[in-house]
C-alpha cells in the first residue's frame, strides 16, 4: 500500500509541477482566483435561497436536498482531511510558494471541489438542463485550486467523489425517484 500511494504522491508532484509552469501561469492565477471564489460556501447557500425564494415548483425541494448533500459532505471533508493531513504543496515542493494563501493546513481532499460538486449534483437532478454548465463550472473550480498551488491534481479528484457521493446519499435519503 505504502508503495503504490508514493507513486500516487508522485505523479501528484510531477502533473502539479507541469500545471504549474506553463507559460502563463501567473496570469491564469488571476482568474483562477476568481473562479475559485465561486466556489466559497457563500454563493451556494445564496444560490439555494433565492431558489427557494423564487421557484415554485422545486426550489424548495432542490434546497433542502442541497442542504442534506452539504450535510454529509462538510464533516466527512473534515474528518478525512484531519486524519489524512496530507501536506499542501507549498508545504512539499522546495521554494514553491502558492498564489493564494490556503484557509486550512492539509490539503486532501479539496473541501471547494467537494462542495462544488455537492452543488452540481444537484443542479443537474433537480434542473437536468444546466447540469453541464454546472459540472464544468465544478471542474473550473477544482482546476483553479491546482492553479493557484493550494492543491494537488488527486485532491481535486477526491474532493470531486465526496462531493458527488454526498449529493447521492442526500438524494437517496429524501427519496429522489431516478438518481
Amino acid at each position: 500500500m505504502a508503495i503504490f500511494l508514493d507513486k500516487i504522491n508522485r505523479y501528484d508532484i510531477v502533473a502539479f509541477k507541469w500545471c504549474l509552469s506553463r507559460k502563463y501561469s501567473e496570469q491564469v492565477a488571476k482568474v483562477s482566483r476568481w473562479i475559485s471564489r465561486l466556489g466559497d460556501g457563500i454563493y451556494y447557500l445564496i444560490f439555494g435561497l433565492l431558489l427557494l425564494w423564487l421557484e415554485p415548483v422545486r426550489g424548495k425541494e432542490f434546497f433542502l436536498c442541497a442542504l442534506l448533500g452539504f450535510a454529509f459532505e462538510l464533516p466527512s471533508y473534515l474528518i478525512l482531511k484531519n486524519s489524512i493531513k496530507r501536506q499542501r504543496p507549498n508545504d512539499v515542493i522546495q521554494e514553491f510558494v502558492a498564489y493564494l494563501a490556503p484557509s486550512d493546513k492539509f490539503s486532501f481532499p479539496s473541501g471547494h471541489t467537494a462542495a462544488a460538486f455537492v452543488m452540481a449534483t444537484m443542479v443537474t437532478y433537480f434542473y437536468p438542463p444546466y447540469g453541464h454548465i454546472a459540472y464544468v463550472i465544478a471542474v473550473m473550480i477544482g482546476s483553479s485550486r491546482v492553479l493557484l498551488g493550494v492543491h494537488f491534481p488527486t485532491d481535486i479528484l477526491a474532493g470531486m467523489v465526496l462531493g458527488f457521493s454526498s449529493a447521492y446519499a442526500a438524494l437517496s435519503v429524501l427519496g429522489a425517484s431516478h438518481i
